[in-house]
């Protein structure tokens, strides 16, 4: 194998590549190449404005991790940064406060904007931040893709007594931080989605693929937006490639993130093989060949084979590199199976 697509979210994304890159550079995976190329299509739709700035927050956190820029702590943002800006715009009374850009994470967003107003599409402002970010550390063996160059967001509606219709749609991003999912999610709203296009390249990463991995980033609003731009499911059915996912439930609970607030949404059950068969095998009219859950959702493989997927049940903790380099290595084993 000489190609790998991902279709990536972003914290938990980011770190499943970490841990497939460090498996290439070691030698890990039989049957792919140390020079393959990886490509990463990268969800969209978890972008905002904030005070002018077009952030991209699955795009950045994947750019700066895999760049060696991430604060590894939080798992997103700059290292060792500082927050002078968050503070004078609050010491302003400028909302969002709920939403801080840290001092060295605005340049990125400046640069992002300008290229954007200037004419730019996403794609190229991405390859253009690459060019600083990943290039010095992987060379061109590594390409971020954003799935779209069209505008789309994800808003979530919550219950609120004191609207008229009784709801409240907020952005995806003030769910998440300022209410910190901790409000039960209606329904999970992604404007711009239908009307929008794979960025350049992104099909061709998929159906020019030796491997499609879906790693466990939230099915809702990560994958599962990207599987939501027309022409990209239709690009996964078609690739000659194997596509294998692994599940972002263990034990019936998300790892990190929201994943259950949003799939109890959307009607989906959590647990490995809900979201496994909420994909759906390719045989009957889903995505996937294969799906890995972990040891502890051992149970599940049986249901997930009797409906068409190739299923296995390995260690799912990205706890370092070389556990994550172990799944990523399951991954391919089932795929080449």
């Amino acid at each position: 194998m000489r190609s790998l697509t991902v279709l990536s979210g972003g914290i938990g994304g980011a770190r499943f590549l970490q841990g497939l890159l460090h498996a290439i550079d070691t030698g890990a995976l039989p049957g792919v190449a140390p020079d393959a190329v990886v490509t990463v299509v990268t969800n969209t739709a978890d972008d905002l404005w904030v005070h002018g700035l077009k952030v991209c927050p699955d795009l950045d956190t994947v750019m700066y991790t895999l760049g060696d820029g991430i604060d590894p702590e939080r798992g997103w943002g700059r290292r060792d940064e500082t927050w002078s800006v968050r503070e004078e715009l609050a010491a302003y009374g400028v909302e969002p406060t709920w939403f801080g850009l840290g001092d060295r994470d605005v340049a990125t967003h400046l640069v992002r904007t300008q290229m954007l107003e200037a004419g730019y599409p996403l794609s190229a402002v991405t390859a253009a931040l690459c060019r600083r970010w990943l290039e010095p550390v992987h060379g061109e063996r590594l390409r971020l893709l954003p799935m779209t160059d069209d505008r789309v967001e994800t808003h979530v509606a919550v219950a609120d007594a004191d609207s008229p219709s009784g709801t409240r749609v907020v952005h995806f991003q003030e769910y998440w931080i300022r209410m910190r999912a901790e409000v039960p999610a209606e329904t999970v709203v992604v404007v711009g989605l239908d009307a929008a296009t794979p960025a350049p390249g992104v099909v061709e990463a998929i159906t020019g693929a030796d491997l499609v991995l879906v790693p466990p980033s939230n099915p809702v609003v990560s994958v599962g937006t990207i599987l939501g731009v027309p022409g990209v499911r239709e690009a996964l059915v078609a690739t000659g490639a194997p596509v294998v996912g692994l599940s972002p439930i263990v034990g019936g609970q998300h790892v990190r993130g929201m994943a259950r607030q949003l799939l109890t949404a959307i009607g989906v059950e959590v647990s490995a093989a809900g979201v496994g068969l909420h994909y759906g095998a390719r045989s009957q009219g889903g995505v996937l060949d294969g799906w890995l859950v972990d040891t502890g959702d051992a149970g599940d493989v049986a249901a997930l084979e009797e409906a068409g997927l190739r299923a296995g049940a390995v260690p799912l903790m990205m706890t370092s590199p070389d556990a994550t380099a172990a799944m990523v290595a399951a991954a391919v084993d089932l795929a080449t199976r």
